[in-house]
């Protein structure tokens, strides 16, 4: 159990998951991706002013949850199998999108996101790494 803690930089999983999450507001918003997406998802997009609590809360532990890995998978100089996840992520991710039958946009704006905040995962662990 100690490999999920021993030499893992807090820092690079803390800034990590506060960024991507940050980037999920962004990415998912009204000037980005948001209404085409939502369009995509057969759901409308709410004005801001009720959010999804349940969706938000567990959006917010996944990402953590994938921050964390990113900080092990770097403890271990273990680049490759962090790609690997996310890439197996992203595969059942649109596996699961054509399923639902979510629309093409909707699946590439999402599997899109995991991609992306696994890169600046990947930076924020760079970065702080050896601080």
């Amino acid at each position: 159990m100690s490999e999920l803690t021993i030499d893992v930089s807090w820092l690079g999983v803390i800034s990590g998951f506060v960024l991507s999450f940050l980037l999920g507001w962004a990415w998912f918003g009204p000037k980005m991706f948001g209404p085409k997406w939502a369009e995509g998802n057969r759901v409308k997009m709410g004005d801001g002013s009720t959010m999804p609590m349940a969706a938000m809360g567990l959006q917010a532990l996944g990402t953590f949850m994938l921050s964390w890995l990113v900080g092990i998978t770097a403890t271990h100089n273990a680049l490759w199998t962090i790609i690997l996840v996310a890439a197996t992520i992203i595969v059942l991710m649109a596996a699961g999108g054509k399923f639902s039958q979510k629309s093409n946009y909707a699946i590439y704006t999402e599997t899109g996101f995991v991609a992306a905040m696994t890169v600046v995962m990947i930076i924020c662990e760079g970065i702080f790494r050896h601080m």
